[in-house]
């Protein structure tokens, strides 16, 4: 009997359909040879500290870092899941063959093989790997099941991702609730929550450091066209009015006039990101709920697998196109200019290196029943999209014209919509549709005549606040401001997160409370503020640098990168960020929010809380330009452990100034010290106050 173990119930019920199981039993399906039966969702998960040790039930700082000899897994604590595992591990013990028929996907694979082992599987394992659950696609992945061993590398990623996070989650977390929490509050460190909140709150901090300037800007009106000076922002409206005074003294003259034809590009398919960002900008529906949709639309035999980072298509793809529109009746309107020709075959839509184990979401062609207003729109979404990029491109005039009036310089753009080509498809959506045209007369170079020049005054603006939609690119791009799409492309293998984890990652904030919604935008509570303030190592809150372990992670994925090198590279991360931490003499944060309780803790009625004693432990810190430990030189310095070959050390005298623990600490581990007095500097007999930084050069240098 061969065994297929599908993650959802509603998915083996397909599976077991298409293949002959019509037997319903307890569990699982049966017939024609297979038995069917199913998880739903996390059946197992990695081993908690106190499944290790009961000593690492309680939290306590002298127990950090855990770190376990090796990661088991145990199965979850759910009568449900226990009592279908049970059923799971009888088939799978019966077998002569199990077809992993999980999620096509880094989780879905990681649910399956935990499952398995946990079953003590020892029978071969086949993969039904496809991209939809029609009946066609089944039969056609039942007609090409592949070799489990081809996935074990997405496997390897997958469990990197997780001991990864249990290592950083449960050591940080412990870390920093007991340094600086009060009472019984949970501060929660996450690898990519953390750096997802440290962006809402940069943001939040540039919002409220913004100061509000107003400025003057000098227009004219030269037959019926509006001219913007090309100076400065003027600061005074005296200026202004001296400046509008000196153009109504002189005609307008026009000095250059151009005309370009130029084409807009098509938009490319969605992958799960870029749809989360154009349902949250068109219809207001938060990241976890677009997935929802969607992942409702993949299970109903819509729409492809929807948890993907690609916006390309295979190349094996391309002949199925066509019957694909063909499906499409309801969208006939749009289908029919594309089929009179033979359907391209792109390299901006079709192109195999840029797939990895999915292409991008499209329909499959079966027309939507049943399915919600919600799911409706999503789906509209999809089918435009698909249909936009087999569109001709929108091809638009764009007009310059460059003025003189006086010595003032004046520029006015226009744009001209030739062809409207893609736009078309979008003819009533007021983002992507044809825009209203912006028709400019013709001019002539060395035209002049007389014009109506005024004053426009301004405020600048902050920047604006995080919505859903720039945040997941925010998380996309590893926090980089990018419009273009390609260059977007190229980012996202260090992208923090991945999309189908983005949303739930957002959702940990809220429930948290470290973030809040206000109508559309996201903001960070004070709650959260004071937690990102509280975390002095970068390499918690950058995004950047979180960015580049997904690209590791992406290369475990691939074969180029060792699952085990990942695992120590984050040990060492989490024995260096313990130690700084507990040598750390910041402040103890209180926590406007829910309690959570930890375990074990007995706190004494009426106790107040003690404050954290200074303790200074130079040798804990490392060596900033080598990253070795420090140690002391005799009784003249501190100088890095790998002396000969690196140089490093810091006097204990600077400049005249004898420097204590604190401030050496202060110079190691922030760059730079508190304002010193005293200092001598060379040729200057008079003393002065001023701070010790860091030089680039891990030279000291003084900051007045």
């Amino acid at each position: 009997m061969k065994v297929c173990i599908a993650e959802k119930p509603s998915v083996a019920k397909d599976i077991a359909a298409v293949i002959g199981a019509n037997q319903r039993k307890d569990g699982y399906y049966e017939g024609n040879g297979y038995q069917v039966t199913w998880t739903f969702g996390h059946f197992c998960t990695l081993k908690e500290p106190h499944d290790y040790t009961e000593r690492w039930k309680s939290w306590r700082l002298e127990d950090l870092p855990m770190i376990p000899s090796s990661f088991g897994i145990k199965l979850i604590d759910n009568p449900g899941a226990l009592k279908q595992f049970g059923i799971i591990e009888s088939l799978v013990q019966g077998s002569e063959e199990v077809i992993n028929c999980g999620d096509a996907g880094q989780e879905g694979e990681l649910i399956q093989r935990w499952v398995l082992l946990k079953a003590k599987c020892a029978v071969p394992v086949k993969r039904l790997w496809i991209s939809s659950l029609t009946e066609h696609a089944i039969k056609e992945g039942f007609d090409k099941l592949r070799e489990s061993s081809q996935y074990n590398n997405l496997y390897a990623a997958g469990s990197a991702r997780a001991i990864g996070d249990w290592l950083l989650g449960m050591n940080a977390t412990r870390l920093f609730t007991k340094k600086f929490g009060q009472g019984k509050v949970v501060l929660s460190i996450g690898r990519v929550q953390t750096p997802t909140l440290a962006l809402i709150v940069q943001r939040q901090k540039e919002i409220d450091a913004f100061v509000v300037e107003e400025y003057w800007e000098l227009k004219t009106l030269y037959r019926e066209t509006e001219f913007t000076a090309t100076i400065d922002r003027i600061k005074t409206s005296e200026k202004a009015d001296k400046g509008l005074i000196y153009l109504q003294e002189h005609l307008f003259v026009v000095t250059a006039f151009e005309k370009k034809e130029a084409k807009e590009g098509n938009p490319k398919l969605f992958d799960l990101t870029s749809l989360q960002v154009e349902a949250n900008k068109k219809y207001g529906y938060s990241a976890e709920e677009t997935l929802k949709h969607i992942q409702n639309l993949y299970e109903k035999k819509f729409v492809t697998y929807p948890r993907v980072d690609t916006t390309y298509l295979s190349e094996d793809l391309h002949p199925k196109i066509e019957g694909i529109m063909r499906d499409l009746t309801y969208y006939s309107q749009y289908t029919a200019s594309i089929l009179e020709n033979p359907i391209p075959k792109l390299k901006t839509v079709f192109d195999d290196k840029k797939v990895t184990d999915h292409h991008a979401i499209i329909p499959t062609g079966v027309l939507p029943v049943h399915v919600s207003q919600d799911e409706k729109w999503i789906y509209d979404m999809i089918v435009r999209r698909f249909l936009a990029v087999f569109y001709p491109e929108c091809r638009v005039s764009n007009t310059t014209v460059l003025g003189l009036v006086g010595k003032v310089e004046f520029k006015a753009t226009g744009k001209q919509i030739l062809d409207p080509g893609w736009r078309l498809i979008y003819a009533n959506d007021k983002k992507e549709g044809v825009e209203e045209e912006k028709v400019m007369p013709n001019f002539e170079v060395g035209e002049t005549g007389p014009h109506e020049p005024w004053i426009h005054q301004g405020k600048t603006t902050p920047p604006k606040p995080h919505t859903e939609a720039t945040l997941l690119r925010a998380m996309e791009t590893a926090g980089k401001l990018v419009e273009d799409e390609e260059v977007r492309e190229l980012l996202k293998d260090n992208g923090i997160g991945r999309p189908s984890t983005r949303a739930n990652i957002i959702e940990t904030l809220f429930k948290r409370k470290y973030i809040e919604k206000r109508k559309k935008n996201i903001f960070a509570t004070q709650t959260g503020i004071d937690l990102i303030d509280t975390i002095s190592n970068e390499l918690l809150k950058s995004a950047e640098l979180t960015g580049a372990w997904e690209r590791k992670l992406r290369l475990i994925e691939k074969g180029e990168y060792s699952m085990e090198t990942f695992k120590q590279e984050l040990i060492q991360m989490v024995v260096d960020l313990t130690h700084e931490v507990k040598m750390n003499t910041g402040r103890t944060i209180t926590i406007a929010q829910e309690k959570a309780e930890l375990p074990q803790e007995k706190t004494k009625k009426d106790t107040k809380p003690k404050a954290p004693k200074e303790e200074i432990a130079i040798e804990t810190l490392s060596c900033p330009k080598c990253k070795v430990n420090l140690l002391k030189k005799g009784k003249t310095a501190y100088g890095c452990a790998n002396f000969q070959a690196c140089g490093f050390k810091i006097p204990f005298e600077i400049l005249g100034k004898k420097l204590n623990d604190k401030n050496v600490y202060d110079l190691l581990s922030k760059g730079k010290t508190a304002k010193l007095k005293g200092l001598i500097m060379p040729g200057n007999p008079e003393p002065i106050n001023a701070r010790l930084v860091m030089g680039g050069d891990f030279n000291v240098e003084v900051e007045r």
